[in-house]
């Protein structure tokens, strides 16, 4: 249509030309200039739709390429099945990349980086589901949900930190009707008394949305093994606890954990000249506090520890923030896969090399598959190397969370699938 307008709009001007119609050049040069904006005009409203075309055409081609890419890939998978050789050739892959950043313009290259890894793993994926995957964890995980109870039981012998009143005992009384609390010291005692038969089950914290993640959880969990079988989420307010007939002109020294203290930090800054003490748990906070026969002393822990051991509330919710919740996980001995699970728990120490996180998470990305959270710790005796913990959104059932598992252990030099679970709100 330009091209029509454009000629029969010059041969307009030179026959005007010709018969003297048109008798001088400004004349002429107002003429070029309408066909100029009104063609430049007519060319904008055309150039969306000419360019979504020209995308089509290059869509459908790109899409019988893939078929075809996919199609040689089976038959590189033949080839490694009948030699024996392994799905991933990490050398063939940087090989392969280095020429496509040679290849590549300039502005593009890290875009076709990022689109080949991403063929990379697709062809992988395909490459395995053709050969059948060597790890056994999609059958243990199948098999884990046929065994496993229909119904979450309503009493259980259960592990919690701390003493009577602790959140722990709170969040253990959310998740279990009946239970049989058995208090441990320490979080470590907890995971033991797991492993060592005493309780069915353990009730840890692991995260705060004001504090954060629970690190010396993260830590043990590196160093015992076990199964998430359920979370869930506390609320969580905390109140400045004193004996009665205390003043808080009186109060010296304030009791609690870690945690309670990090999440109070705007309100312990209203009491200068108070010394801050931290002990294992906010429920023994409060109870030191009933027992030690002091008035100058007081504890930040929950309301349910001011009714248990006698103590007034001289402030209440002192909290940073009013929507402040800890997560609490449930872990059991025996791998437990309950019905409703859509939350899956992953931890894994990958290759200390530049791509090896990416080449996960580009495998999330490829499967569909949304990642909830994203942890990091370091290991022990390993410097400046990190175990990483994946929680992710994904239901038991869906085939894309069995080829995630199966192709997974493949790629990690460490691979720990620690539970699959539904969360009580």
């Amino acid at each position: 249509v330009y091209r029509y307008v454009y000629c029969r709009s010059v041969r307009v001007i030179c026959d005007a030309r010709k018969q003297r119609l048109v008798r001088n050049a400004a004349q002429i040069t107002l003429c070029r200039v309408f066909l100029f904006v009104f063609l430049k005009g007519w060319e904008y409203r055309m150039e969306l739709s000419d360019y979504r075309t020209q995308i089509d055409r290059i869509d459908a081609e790109l899409l019988q390429l893939f078929a075809e890419r996919m199609q040689t890939a089976a038959g590189i998978a033949a080839y490694k099945k009948e030699h024996a050789l392994p799905v991933l050739d990490t050398g063939r892959e940087r090989e392969k990349l280095a020429g496509i950043v040679k290849a590549a313009p300039e502005d593009l290259q890290e875009e076709a980086v990022s689109l080949f890894r991403l063929l990379f793993s697709l062809s992988r994926g395909y490459q395995r589901s053709l050969l059948g995957s060597s790890s056994t964890l999609p059958e243990i995980l199948k098999r884990a949900v046929v065994t496993t109870p229909q119904l979450f039981p309503t009493s259980a012998a259960v592990a919690c930190q701390g003493v009577e009143g602790a959140y722990s005992q709170q969040a253990c009384d959310k998740l279990f009707q009946h239970p049989s609390v058995f208090f441990c010291a320490t979080f470590d005692k907890v995971f033991a008394a797991i492993e060592q038969g005493l309780c069915q089950y353990g009730v840890l914290p692991l995260e705060n949305s004001t504090a954060g993640s629970v690190n010396k959880v993260y830590d043990l969990m590196l160093q015992h093994e076990f199964s998430i079988v359920r979370s869930t989420r506390l609320k969580v307010d905390h109140s400045l606890l004193v004996r009665p007939g205390t003043k808080l002109s009186d109060i010296r020294e304030v009791y609690s954990h870690e945690q309670a203290i990090g999440q109070c930090q705007e309100f312990l800054k209203t009491l200068p000249d108070v010394q801050i003490i931290r002990c294992e748990n906010t429920a023994a906070a409060a109870k030191f506090v009933a027992e030690s026969g002091r008035n100058d002393v007081a504890a930040l822990a929950s309301r349910t520890c001011g009714a248990l051991y006698g103590l007034a509330a001289l402030a209440e919710c002192v909290q940073d923030q009013g929507n402040n919740y800890t997560r609490f996980i449930c872990i059991s001995k025996n791998l437990e896969i309950y019905p409703g699970a859509d939350r899956t728990s992953l931890r894994m120490v990958l290759a200390h090399k530049p791509g090896a996180l990416y080449q996960v998470l580009s495998l999330f990305n490829a499967l569909g598959i949304n990642l909830n959270k994203l942890e990091s710790r370091p290991i022990p005796e390993r410097d400046f190397e990190f175990a990483f913990y994946f929680d992710l959104d994904t239901s038991i059932y869906s085939p894309d969370f069995l080829q995630l598992m199966a192709e997974l252990p493949g790629i990690c030099e460490q691979f720990s699938y620690l539970g699959s679970y539904s969360e009580v709100i």
